[in-house]
């Protein structure tokens, strides 16, 4: 299989939050890990079906498209600046462009997040101090 076509199905995982992909094609197979940030190839030994299928960009709800907010690391998510503080936003808030959505903490940094479309918070998929993953989805907001 060519490093291009590698390459183009480990875009593909980060960008859907896919961690594993096992896939057979004619008389090639492979095996793709995502561990953390970084991923691992290999060639697999047995032909193997596809295991994982690859989901929609944005979600789709009484005909709006919901812009994603997706993890840009693996890490710990923080939904307020500090323990007993109000949570930076929390579901029907309006934000704009840069605004600070939350924190996500990896290897001890503390990384906030922003908001990079203006519109109204519809939903948050993580439980503060809950873990996170590359490329999750934290956020969906209803893009102005």
């Amino acid at each position: 299989m060519k490093i291009e076509r590698i390459e183009s199905l480990l875009k593909l995982m980060a960008e859907y939050g896919c961690m594993e992909l096992e896939l057979e094609e004619e008389d090639e197979s492979i095996h793709l890990s995502m561990l953390g940030s970084g991923a691992v190839a290999q060639a697999a030994p047995v032909p193997v079906p596809l295991a994982v299928a690859l989901g929609a960009p944005a979600v789709a709800d009484d005909a709006n498209v919901y812009e994603e907010v997706c993890s840009p690391m693996v890490g710990t998510f923080y939904s307020a600046p500090k323990p007993g503080s109000p949570n930076f936003v929390k579901v029907g808030d309006q934000v704009s462009v840069g605004q600070t959505l939350c924190i996500v903490e990896a290897m001890k940094l503390m990384n906030e997040i922003e908001s990079e479309v203006s519109g109204t918070v519809k939903a948050i998929s993580v439980d503060n101090a809950g873990p996170v993953q590359f490329g999750q989805v934290m956020f969906l907001i209803d893009a102005d």
